[in-house]
């Protein structure tokens, strides 16, 4: 059971993708299943999750800013409506939801948390392998972390592009992803992508948000 648990649709301001398009390249790409994690949304992945078979399995989730940095909620079902770190790990576990620290100590793009011991009983899971994370170093310092705090690891390739999904991801012979993840039954997998993506998704973003992309 191969899955990618990071990805994005056109449903964030940086992100192209129709979310059908995203279920299809999973698909021929030989994954077991998905994860898309919209900015601030779970409109994404909703769309996503219709085109969900029995081959392939669409986790519903949203890669949220708070004050802090960004937390991924999965297996959510509701739009997360707080911004505070604290706040935001309250709704998604009301939710059932499992919390992922993305690229947490990634300092060129400067947007993940940097977690402190008192985070620790707060996270489900940390992202381990991130493939736009440029330097290997902020992965294995993810890594580290979560060895050293006995918490369980995610990992995703962060695709914002056709090209990138299924890049990164984990790998486990868990039936149920869910408990795969809670338990750390899993292996991660990835390759990075190259900076040019991340140059891509800086246009997109400035070109959709300052409305000439609509």
């Amino acid at each position: 059971m191969k899955y990618d648990l990071h990805i994005h649709s056109k449903y964030s301001a940086d992100g192209l993708l129709e979310p059908k398009r995203i279920v299809e390249i999973a698909r021929t790409r030989g994954l077991s299943g998905i994860a898309v994690t919209d900015h601030n949304t779970i409109k994404g992945a909703l769309k996503a999750k219709k085109y969900e078979t029995d081959d392939l399995k669409v986790i519903c989730g949203s890669e949220i800013s708070t004050e802090r940095g960004e937390v991924i909620g999965l297996f959510i079902s509701s739009e997360i409506k707080s911004t505070t770190f604290q706040e935001v790990v309250e709704e998604v576990k009301e939710q059932d939801g499992i919390v992922v620290l993305p690229h947490p100590f990634d300092d060129v793009r400067r947007t993940g948390i940097y977690p402190e011991k008192g985070d620790i009983k707060l996270i489900d899971c940390v992202e381990t392998f991130n493939s736009r994370c440029l330097r290997q170093k902020y992965n294995d310092k993810a890594a580290q972390f979560a060895g050293e705090n006995g918490l369980s690891v995610a990992a995703g390739s962060d695709a914002h592009f056709a090209r990138e999904v299924g890049k990164a991801g984990i790998i486990t012979q868990e039936d149920n992803i869910r408990d795969a993840l809670i338990k750390g039954d899993l292996n991660v997998f990835g390759e990075k992508t190259s900076i040019v993506n991340l140059v891509l998704t800086k246009m997109v973003k400035t070109w959709r948000t300052s409305g000439w992309g609509r």
